[in-house]
């Protein structure tokens, strides 16, 4: 539960408004719903949101309501329809979520990344400069698979976080962003990359309770050198041990733009008979993890757990009912900050990870202008979990 004694030494930097892009309503009322209810059931006085730095402190809903309709050659304009003039802001969006169609001269057009973005940065011109502050919660960044540049080639993750910059974006939060280089595009303005270390932990643990957490039975891979970090961090709070594979490449060779993968190549201690967990930033079509998971098995590994932030699934789920059925994996887990297919939430090895109240909280903690250090680093909270486990109780 929120310290709402800590929240109200700070005064909020505005009231407080939460504003869904189209295909994120679901997410939004979540984290709204965990909004009010904080503010209702707070145990401070009652006299203090009578002041007027706390006006509107405690609503039935912090939902704005806006529009982004579209013309029937595809063009389209953002609306608020309610004023949000002095309100501070929070815009959340949802740039992978492919289910979302318009018109586009009477044909059906699924909606990309560059149409949500587009749909983002109407409804923030729609603001006109009346809000106090404009904050992005952006949990696939944009772009962010192009963070850099190897020859003549473009920029997007950094020309659209500069483009949001221009808009009057103050904050941008993501979460485990593929490069958190690309801040280094808006130096000036307030850029976080969160990692949901601590929701994975609970979700596993509640999801099979019979792992045993330490190093003789339980180890974290990281499927290549760019998740080495978190793996890493993921292990150490754990007090397990860490393995990697790396990716041989075939560089003579581009197919989608992209070296081809030759194979998987392990680095590490045996894992014969430990329970592992692969732990990555995405899972996109699937091919990667599930040749890492199948080596694993060779390897005589017990149960293998995929573990993703995002898991968007390019290529459907048959490879991974296939690999299911093969006994490659136990479970994957992936958030609901993309989004999921119907499907995919009936699988009998997927493993939802809620992250409704972890984005509250964010939300709560900047509305007040309070130190986020404990949510970017929840240490504490995971080890409070993992003792709860061990001893039995509920976490």
């Amino acid at each position: 539960m929120l310290n709402y004694d800590k929240l109200l030494k700070t005064i909020p930097i505005g009231p407080l408004g939460i504003v869904p892009l189209r295909g994120c309503h679901e997410l939004a009322q979540s984290v709204d719903k965990y909004i009010v209810d904080w503010r209702a059931n707070a145990t401070h006085s009652k006299s203090i949101c009578s002041n007027i730095a706390f006006s509107d402190y405690k609503k039935e809903s912090f939902l704005v309501k806006s529009n982004v309709p579209r013309f029937g050659s595809g063009e389209a304009k953002g609306i608020m329809n309610q004023s949000v003039r002095g309100d501070d802001l929070y815009f959340i969006t949802d740039i992978t979520n492919h289910s979302l169609t318009y018109s586009l001269f009477g044909n059906t057009n699924y909606m990309s990344p560059d149409d949500h973005f587009q749909d983002l940065k109407r409804l923030i011109a729609a603001t006109a400069g009346k809000a106090k502050r404009i904050n992005v919660i952006m949990p696939f960044l944009y772009e962010s698979r192009q963070d850099k540049r190897s020859s003549r080639e473009s920029l997007d993750c950094a020309l659209g976080l500069q483009e949001l910059a221009n808009m009057g974006v103050d904050n941008i939060i993501t979460f485990d962003v593929h490069n958190a280089a690309v801040s280094n595009a808006i130096p000036l303005k307030g850029f976080e990359s969160v990692r949901p270390s601590y929701q994975f932990i609970k979700h596993l643990l509640r999801s099979d309770g019979e792992l045993t957490i330490d190093a003789d039975h339980l180890m974290v891979i990281s499927p290549d050198e760019g998740a080495m970090n978190r793996a890493i961090y993921f292990a150490n709070v754990l007090g397990v041990d860490v393995g990697m594979f790396y990716k041989r490449r075939d560089y003579s060779t581009i197919i989608d733009g992209r070296n081809p993968i030759v194979a998987h190549e392990f680095l590490g201690d045996s894992i014969e008979g430990k329970d592992v967990i692969i732990l990555d930033d995405m899972i996109s079509s699937g091919d990667s993890i599930l040749d890492v998971a199948k080596q694993l098995k060779k390897r005589n590994a017990g149960k293998v757990f995929l573990a993703a932030t995002f898991g968007l699934f390019t290529n459907g789920m048959d490879k991974f009912d296939k690999a299911f059925a093969d006994g490659l994996f136990d479970k994957v887990l992936t958030t609901n900050l993309t989004y999921q297919a119907p499907d995919l939430l009936t699988k009998p090895y997927f493993v939802n990870v809620d992250m409704a109240k972890y984005i509250a909280l964010i939300i709560e903690t900047l509305n007040h202008d309070a130190s986020m250090s404990s949510l970017l680093d929840p240490i504490d909270r995971i080890k409070r979990c993992i003792d709860n486990y061990n001893i039995g109780l509920n976490f």
